[in-house]
């Protein structure tokens, strides 16, 4: 009877101490569980309330760093600039900006030029960094890329750089004819010949006025507020009535040929001003006693179909590192036969824009010795007039052929025959 009570009783205390100890563990669970853990630690920092959301709409890129350099947030324009890899911040100069920012509480701001990713060509990306505390734990780092703006920049710095030049070339020509004139006073034919210079110079230089008031009204009016159905017939009249002088000076005989009453929608005036600068260009740099031929045909394109206006010349051609160019401002393939001309540099910049705010695009094909021929492609009038369909990509992109009448390749099927309807003896 005593051996079973003290094996009742030892049960007893088995159990009791069974149940202490589970009791313990789980109480030990329970804190292991709020304890944080080396993950956590990385984690755990929360950003200040409508932060994320206002991250999240910046244009900015954003990278939010906690105490110890880890990146908490990071927007994807920082990872597509290169910011972020392997959830730290890669960039040694940025990564000391927000060590000082957080030591100190200062707000720093510097621009840095960093090197592209995937290019190998050295190319850097230029950008404005500004670190600011957020919160007691947190820096918040906001990169904004200046290379577009950079470039614009360049851009506008070259071109009043180019428009000095230009216009001081004449200017200072008419100042000094001036003098001779004076100088000669006494001499008849030495005035005739200084004011006929003069008369050259000038012309020159209302020409350079001219064209720089056009391509402003042009990148900065939309051709769609006083847009309208135009004839394309129409503007290759009045094109060619516009070279009429210069063409029979050179015996050149212009050609028109093509697909009759096509309409395009768009600026008349704009329209016009474009397809004339591409007829006079063909008529300054084609030799005498050739042809130039404007042809209009409708092609087929995603969104409606495009109205293709080609001017073609028998002249001396564009090189190809050249044709990358032609549609810079103030860039001349030839600056001695610009000058000799008249030609300002700015005619293609302006065909250019014209085309673009007309939801088309201007293209070139030419070989050196062989000819040029400039595509003008825009929406035809009734067809689809999305303007967000600009610089359309037709299937046919081989570029067009020069002068029909001596082109063998297969494209120039696609032209209609031009007819001659004024040939200069």
């Amino acid at each position: 009877m005593d051996v079973n009570a003290a094996v009742a009783a030892a049960a007893a205390i088995a159990g009791v101490l069974t149940g202490v100890i589970a009791m313990l563990a789980f109480r030990w669970s329970e804190r292991d569980q709020a304890r944080p853990t080396r993950t956590s630690l990385h984690t755990d920092p929360v950003l200040p309330p409508g932060v994320d959301t206002v991250l999240s709409v910046l244009r900015s890129s954003a990278v939010v760093l906690d105490e110890a350099d880890a990146v908490v947030k990071a927007s994807s324009a920082a990872y597509a600039l290169g910011l972020v890899r392997g959830g730290r911040l890669s960039v040694e100069p940025m990564l000391q900006m927000a060590r000082d920012t957080r030591r100190d509480g200062e707000i720093r701001q510097v621009e840095l030029d960093l090197p592209r990713r995937g290019t190998g060509r050295g190319e850097a990306l230029a950008v404005s960094a500004r670190v600011a505390p957020l919160g007691s734990r947190l820096v918040l780092l906001l990169v904004e890329d200046l290379t577009e703006a950079r470039r614009i920049e360049a851009v506008r710095r070259d071109f009043v750089a180019n428009v000095s030049h230009e216009l001081k070339t004449p200017v200072g020509a008419l100042s000094l004819l001036s003098e001779a004139v004076m100088d000669a006073s006494d001499d008849p034919e030495a005035v005739e010949h200084f004011a006929g210079r003069m008369q050259i110079e000038a012309t020159r230089l209302t020409n350079l006025v001219q064209e720089l008031i056009d391509l402003s009204r042009v990148q900065n009016d939309d051709p769609l507020d006083d847009a309208e159905p135009v004839r394309v017939d129409e503007l290759v009249a009045e094109a060619i009535d516009r070279c009429r002088h210069a063409a029979g000076t050179k015996q050149i005989t212009m050609a028109t040929g093509g697909t009759a009453d096509l309409r395009i929608w768009g600026h008349r005036g704009q329209l016009a001003a474009a397809l004339g600068n591409l007829v006079e260009n063909a008529v300054n740099y084609s030799p005498a006693r050739t042809r130039v031929g404007v042809s209009a045909r409708r092609v087929n394109a995603p969104g409606g179909d495009l109205i293709e206006i080609a001017v073609t010349d028998q002249g001396i051609g564009i090189s190809d590192k050249d044709k990358e160019r032609i549609f810079e401002r103030f860039y001349r393939v030839d600056p001695a036969r610009s000058r000799a001309t008249g030609g300002t540099g700015l005619g293609l910049a302006i065909v250019k824009h014209v085309a673009a705010s007309h939801g088309g695009e201007v293209t070139v094909w030419s070989h050196e010795g062989q000819g040029s021929t400039f595509t003008l492609r825009l929406p035809e009038a009734g067809a689809s007039r999305n303007r967000s369909q600009q610089h359309s990509v037709l299937d046919d992109e081989a570029g067009p052929p020069t002068d029909p009448s001596h082109d063998t390749s297969p494209e120039s099927a696609a032209y209609p025959t031009l007819s001659a309807p004024e040939a200069h003896p």
